[in-house]
């Protein structure tokens, strides 16, 4: 399961982090409000930690804008105002929990797993068109057909599947799979999108990877397939 932070304080954010790692969350972490929003906007979170007192955008505005973007990611807000009002308005906002700082860190699992709980099982794979992968194997297959998928091939597939028909900018699957520190360029992503053409049509697939110039990439079925 993927979870997202969004917390200002770093020692907090990185403590967080490595706990919930430890507990086999995959979990990802920026520091502001803007870049709260611009990540979980991807749509690939499973639940999203956020704090309310930050730079940019506060987390009731971050909580605001994905909501009225139809984002339906749980939300588990953090703060130190612990009054009445101020958790009225967390909710208002769109959270779907609210936990006061300091907070016990046996407290902040039990929450995390309740509001995980809410969204069913966890996904073993991801479905697009006649098409699956398989998050355990990184097999991708149609019908009797499969084929396994190098990591970074994983990656990029597992992100346009769960954007689907949104688009994915090549900037943004960058730095998501090669990471910001990486020294790779955008002509890495055309590489391995040409890599996943070719597998999708090997197996038969009716999914295509379309490309808008300055947009990026969404999935789309084949009307012909």
């Amino acid at each position: 399961m993927k979870i997202l932070i969004v917390e200002d304080e770093q020692l907090l954010a990185e403590s967080m982090g490595e706990f919930l790692k430890s507990k086999g969350f995959d979990v990802e972490i920026v520091h502001d409000g803007e870049a709260g929003v611009q990540y979980a906007e991807l749509g690939v979170y499973d639940l999203l930690i956020l704090d309310v007192m930050m730079p940019k955008l506060n987390g009731y505005e971050v909580a605001r804008r994905l909501r009225a973007s139809h984002l339906g990611t749980p939300i588990l807000m953090l703060t130190a105002k612990s009054a009445l009002e101020d958790r009225i308005t967390g909710l208002n906002a769109g959270a779907d929990y609210y936990l006061p700082k300091p907070f016990d860190i046996r407290e902040l699992l039990a929450c995390v797993n309740a509001l995980l709980r809410r969204q069913g099982p966890q996904v073993d794979e991801l479905s697009f068109g006649n098409t699956t992968l398989d998050l355990n194997s990184a097999m991708l297959r149609c019908g009797a057909n499969s084929i396994r998928l190098s990591a970074k091939e994983f990656d990029i597939m597992r992100f346009l599947m769960q954007a689907g028909e949104r688009n994915l900018s090549k900037e943004t699957i960058l730095s998501r799979v090669w990471g910001y520190d990486s020294n790779a360029v955008e002509n890495h992503v055309e590489v391995y999108i040409g890599f996943l053409r070719k597998k999708l049509s090997g197996i038969g697939s009716n999914v295509q990877i379309e490309a808008i110039r300055r947009l990026g990439y969404h999935l789309e079925v084949r009307e012909d397939a």
